[in-house]
């Protein structure tokens, strides 16, 4: 199976394409040039500054430990305050319910057939040493 291209349409892709191209190199080199620095003058006071602020220990301290702890505590009152004020527990308790058998019989070990026998496996668990 052949295809047959006519030639017109294809000049015309490749100088669409070659045309394209063109203008995106024309648009990358102006937008360079345009994005030279402003020449513009330091303003009065600035050059000749070199003086740098310098912080103290506490207070270096205090912006890189105490903002953060801050912070912590913040959200730690933010979680358990409604809970407390709902008079909610923040523990779990674990003793109370009682102990659920998922599965078992509904009416707890009552239903379970008791042993008839020395040999009999009814009852529960058994192990042999």
């Amino acid at each position: 199976m052949t295809t047959h291209v006519s030639p017109s349409s294809s000049s015309r892709s490749t100088r669409a394409r070659r045309t394209g191209r063109a203008t995106a190199v024309a648009a990358g080199v102006v937008l360079a040039l345009l994005s030279a620095p402003a020449h513009a003058d330091v303003p009065v006071g600035w050059g000749d500054q070199t003086e740098h602020n310098q912080l103290d220990f506490l207070h270096t301290l205090g912006l890189f430990v105490g903002i953060p702890l801050l912070l912590f505590v913040l959200l730690a009152l933010a979680v358990y305050v409604p809970v407390m004020i709902r008079g909610e527990k923040l523990l779990p308790d674990y003793s109370a319910g009682e102990p659920q058998w998922i599965g078992g019989p509904r009416q707890g070990v009552a239903e379970l057939p008791a042993p008839d026998g020395v040999d009999s496996r009814a009852g529960g668990a058994s192990g042999r040493w």
